[in-house]
C-alpha cells in the first residue's frame, strides 16, 4: 500500500497530498500545466522530502530514493549513442540488486507489449517521437519494481501516438502487479489506465 500522511511541500503555496493508494491499484492526478502534479509525485520514489509529513512504501518512511519505485519522465532521456532495447535496460545498470551483465539478456525487456518491436537495434534519433516515448516505460518496468510512476510522459505528443500508447500502458497495468500513479493533462488518459482519478482545482492547487 502506499500512504501519504499529512504532505505538504511548498514553492510558496501550499500543496494537498494524494490520497493512499491500496497494492496494485492505479492512482491519476490531473490538472493544467503548473499545478504541482509532478511535485505530488516525486516524494513517493524519494526524489524529493516533502516540507511536512510522510510517504510510506509499504509500511516504510520513504526518507531516500527507492530501487523498487519505477518512474517513467516527460521527457525520454535518451542516450544517442545506445539502441532504443539498450536505452530501456538502463535500469539494470543503476539499480542495486539487479543482475549482472552476464544475465542482463535474460532480463531484458520484452519489446512487443510496449511497442519496440523490429525497432531493438534503432537508435533514437532514428525514431519517431512516439517510437522513442515508448523507451521510458520500457526502462521504469525492467526492474519489476512494486510501483510505477508516470509523470505525463505521452503529453507532448499528438492524438494517434498518444492514444495507442494509452493503449498499450492499459494492456501493462493489467497485466504487471504494481501500484501506479499518473500525472497528466490528459484526462481521457487518466480515466484509461486509472481506478481513481483526482482533479487539482487552481492555484493553489487543492484535490478534489
Amino acid at each position: 500500500m502506499i500512504k501519504i500522511e499529512g504532505v505538504r511541500h511548498a514553492h510558496n503555496t501550499a500543496a494537498s497530498p494524494l490520497p493512499e493508494l491500496d497494492e496494485c491499484g492505479f492512482l491519476a492526478s490531473v490538472g493544467p500545466a503548473g499545478r504541482g502534479k509532478s511535485t505530488r509525485t516525486k516524494p513517493l520514489p524519494g526524489l524529493l522530502i516533502p516540507d511536512e509529513g510522510q510517504v510510506m512504501l509499504p509500511g516504510e518512511v520513504v526518507d531516500k530514493p527507492r530501487s523498487t519505485v519505477g518512474m517513467a519522465f516527460q521527457t525520454p532521456m535518451l542516450l544517442e549513442w545506445r539502441p532504443i532495447l539498450q536505452n530501456g535496460m538502463r535500469t539494470l545498470e543503476i539499480v542495486p540488486n539487479t543482475p549482472s551483465q552476464a544475465e542482463k539478456g535474460d532480463r531484458a525487456p520484452p519489446p512487443e507489449p510496449v511497442g519496440l518491436n523490429g525497432f531493438e537495434g534503432t537508435r533514437p534519433s532514428e525514431l519517431s517521437g512516439g517510437t522513442r516515448q515508448r523507451a521510458p516505460p520500457c526502462r521504469a518496468l525492467v526492474h519489476e519494481p512494486e510501483v510505477l510512476i508516470l509523470d505525463d510522459p505521452f503529453g507532448a505528443l499528438d492524438a494517434f501516438p498518444r492514444e495507442d500508447l494509452w493503449q498499450t500502458m492499459h494492456w501493462v497495468t493489467e497485466n504487471e502487479p504494481f501500484s501506479g500513479v499518473l500525472s497528466t493533462q490528459d484526462l481521457r488518459g487518466a480515466i484509461i489506465l486509472a481506478d481513481r482519478v483526482v482533479v487539482l482545482s487552481g492555484r493553489p492547487a487543492r484535490t478534489r
